[in-house]
């Protein structure tokens, strides 16, 4: 293959009930897109895949010059999985006839910016998806075996066009993450005057807050550190003005050494699946450092800069305090902000007068409660009301129900720290085409890491079938 792959046309995003599609998507962001690309090529899938956003974009208010991934460019959608796909990162290179500057660049990290660019041409050549179409309720019909799906066709502004259904016997969950801003700081950062923003929409206000007198940069991991460094990198020298604040005890680097890494494997993610759920609660809190930490890189940077300033006497006028959260929080005259603070060891408290905010404070899992208002008589939940989540990312569902709802990034709780993490796109979704198909168009290995991280390891599954207690699945009928 030389170039893009070929495709047949967008398909109707409506079905009908005596032709329901075997799985319906709900989001584009990479996971899903990882999913839709592998199941490009399985023809026997009849599959569809809606996105609110008119385009793909991947956290477009994050891709500043020079930000890199913190995983290789192997752990892009597919190659994990199917390394011989025609969506790979690779081949997307050539595609481009910049193969041999890739090569000659030997870059094993590249741009976030490069990567958005990746997921922008999938995209843009996959039949089955169809941006511009918001999800507003999906129900079981126990009556025909299948999902109903019910949609907003939304025109080039966001404006509803048409409504419309489609009918599905699985769906996949991809909604993603929504900006976390925490509670103290929600007032401020609803108001419109007010220069506090979440670091999701840096690029957008990065001028404004390059001539703000000062500013304060708040969030401890990757984001909050290339925030810090390029606002930094732009102010004068000795009159930098920055304050950077954490509620982490140190701007700690985050666990990057092999054996580390091997947290986020398959074998890690079945080990931990397999615990008690007490357990995997207890765990989560204290494996901050594998995923919210800043790159050794980045850290380097931030130091270099800083040492730079000091080359003709003096100390920059740039304040990195850990430990410090953020009780309360008001504005000072109209358009200042003042901070009200406390160090967690110390015990002491302080004001601090800000002229704009930045919030690196991370992301969330959308609550899956309102899309999903009309299963949630079929979902079993764990002791939390969270929903429960078997190892081939399945919501296990009341037996009566013979279709399958997989998520995508909602389920750390049940499959650990690697949740979220790119590197596992490609496996999860091939775990995923392996169960709705029934058979194993993408084999897996059966070990992924040297590290055996408990006295008894899980047994990789050998088969697609549901277990005794679990909802079956509602296998693809395959076409001859």
């Amino acid at each position: 293959m030389t170039g893009t792959p070929d495709h047949p046309g967008p398909q109707p995003p409506t079905t009908t009930p005596e032709n329901p599609r075997d799985l319906v998507g709900i989001g584009i962001g990479p996971f899903n897109l990882s999913l839709a690309a592998l199941a490009h090529p399985l023809t026997e899938l009849d599959t569809a895949f809606y996105e609110q956003r008119p385009d793909f974009h991947w956290h477009p208010g994050l891709l500043i010059d020079g930000a890199t991934l913190q995983v290789p460019f192997l752990a892009d959608l597919v190659t994990l999985a199917d390394p011989t796909s025609p969506w790979t990162f690779l081949n997307y290179l050539r595609t481009r006839e910049r193969l041999f500057p890739f090569y000659f660049a030997e870059r094993f990290h590249i741009q976030r910016a490069e990567y958005d660019a990746y997921c922008r041409w999938v995209s843009e050549n996959l039949p089955a998806l169809h941006f511009g179409h918001q999800i507003d309720a999906v129900r079981w019909n126990p009556e025909r075996d299948l999902f109903e799906v019910d949609y907003t066709q939304l025109d080039t502004e966001g404006e509803a066009e048409a409504l419309g259904r489609t009918h599905t016997r699985n769906i996949a969950l991809g909604i993603g993450t929504a900006p976390y801003i925490p509670d103290p700081l929600k007032p401020l950062a609803e108001a419109p005057t007010v220069p506090v923003i979440h670091s999701a929409d840096y690029l957008d206000h990065r001028e404004l807050l390059r001539t703000a007198d000062h500013v304060t940069v708040i969030g401890s991991g990757q984001s909050g550190a290339e925030i810090f460094l390029d606002l930094l990198r732009t102010r004068p020298a000795g009159r930098e003005k920055i304050h950077w604040l954490a509620r982490t005890e140190a701007f700690a680097p985050m666990e990057y050494s092999k054996l580390g890494l091997e947290h986020f494997t398959p074998d890690y993610t079945r080990y931990f699946h397999a615990l008690p759920e007490a357990v995997r609660d207890g765990l989560v809190p204290h494996q901050w450092q594998l995923h919210k930490g800043i790159d050794t890189d980045t850290i380097t940077a931030i130091h270099d800069e800083l040492y730079r300033r000091t080359l003709h006497g003096g100390w920059p006028d740039a304040v990195l305090t850990p430990g410090v959260s953020v009780r309360t929080a008001g504005r000072v005259a109209t358009t200042r902000v003042e901070l009200h603070l406390e160090h967690l060891q110390q015990g002491t408290r302080s004001r601090l007068t800000t002229d704009a905010v930045v919030l690196a404070t991370g992301y969330r899992e959308r609550p899956l409660d309102q899309l999903l208002a009309g299963l949630d008589p079929y979902i079993r939940k764990d002791s939390s009301a969270r929903p429960r989540i078997d190892d081939q990312y399945r919501l296990v569902l009341d037996p009566s129900v013979t279709g399958s709802v997989y998520v995508q990034n909602a389920e750390r709780h049940t499959h650990g720290v690697g949740t979220p993490d790119l590197g596992l796109a490609a496996w999860r979704s091939a775990t995923i085409l392996n169960s709705l198909t029934g058979r194993n168009p993408y084999p897996q290995p059966q070990r992924t890491a040297f590290t055996s991280f408990g006295l008894q390891t899980p047994d990789r599954p050998t088969n697609t079938t549901a277990r005794i207690g679990e909802q079956r699945t509602n296998l693809v009928r395959l076409k001859t």
